[in-house]
């Protein structure tokens, strides 16, 4: 199949290195992409195309029920699912720092590598964020002028909600409940991933495993997503965040500060950057407690274990020997 594929740019691209590392920074970058932009997208459609389109009982309608936030975590789980499956095969669709540093962590991921992953991860979700805004900046500036809220002037909580995340209004503007909050959401994710990746455990047949790491979002989304907006991953969060300070929310997006009657919060940005990359550490180190390693003492006992399953950090066919 190989030699019937020939490169949209020539063979010239091919030696500029996008069998190594390039190539998986390239799909890193494309799966973060896809997956902001799907995922911002739902907010957007939630936020104010349906309403400012004529599509709700009021050109303000939002979250008055349940299936609200079912749109948003079912919209966040196909999110994720797309974002895998078009990356998953060069780059092994972390799509998220906190995955990338967990892996490493996991000593599964090289080192040197980390940065450059988490830059790519995060300008892909602030283009992707860009695209969003071109495709509904008539309905967010609709949906404002109803809410009468100017971006600006830091009051359009709801349109900036599109692009990052807040806190909920019962923290009070403290921090702790927010950082458990999204270190907790993340671990779960954390933990849902290896065991969906893990050959050696009840692994998904075929192709099916982006889907169900898909579920595993929409499961932490119904179970823990009010507290914070689940971000559980810094470049979903920190991308669009950027975009949309550049875009006119200001400081409600950076540093994170909002003060409207008893709703406040204050210098918010690095809680959904933080709290991940514990919570994503702390996921993967319990899941190898208490079941990887399990499962490799098995297999060592029975003889069994073979050649090592392949990790969800990379990509089989991008496994270089001086690379790892």
């Amino acid at each position: 199949m190989a030699d019937e594929y020939q490169p949209i740019h020539g063979a010239g691209r091919s030696r500029f290195g996008l069998h190594g590392l390039w190539g998986e920074l390239s799909a890193e970058f494309f799966g973060t992409f896809v997956l902001i932009c799907f995922g911002d997208g739902v907010v957007a459609m939630a936020v104010a195309a349906l309403n400012s389109s004529g599509r709700a009982a009021t050109p303000t309608t939002i979250f008055q029920a349940s299936g609200d936030w079912l749109l948003i975590t079912f919209g966040w789980a196909f999110a994720v699912m797309m974002g895998v499956y078009v990356a998953g095969g060069v780059s092994g669709a972390h799509i998220n720092p906190a995955v990338t540093l967990a892996l490493a962590v996991r000593r599964r991921f090289p080192w040197k590598h980390v940065i450059p992953y988490m830059v790519v991860q995060v300008v892909g979700a602030f283009v992707g964020a860009a695209l969003v805004f071109w495709v509904y900046g008539s309905a967010i500036s609709a949906f404002d002028q109803a809410a009468h809220a100017v971006p600006s002037l830091g009051n359009a909580l709801g349109s900036y909600s599109i692009f990052a995340t807040f806190p909920a209004q019962y923290f009070g503007g403290t921090f702790g409940g927010p950082f458990v909050d999204e270190a907790v959401g993340t671990a779960l994710l954390l933990i849902g991933v290896l065991a969906v990746t893990d050959a050696r455990n009840m692994a998904p047949i075929s192709n099916i495993g982006p889907l169900i790491i898909g579920f595993v979002v929409f499961a932490v989304g119904t179970s823990f997503g009010a507290n914070t907006g689940y971000a559980i991953n810094p470049a979903r969060d920190f991308g669009p965040r950027l975009f949309a300070f550049f875009a006119g929310w200001g400081k409600v997006a950076i540093p994170g500060t909002y003060s409207v009657g008893s709703f406040q919060f204050s210098n918010y940005f690095w809680i959904p950057i933080v709290a991940p990359l514990v919570g994503g550490v702390i996921g993967a180190l319990a899941y190898d407690f208490f079941i990887g390693d399990v499962l490799h003492a098995r297999q060592s006992r029975t003889g069994s274990a073979g050649e090592a399953p392949a990790e969800p950090g990379r990509a089989a066919p991008n496994v270089q020997p001086d690379r790892v």
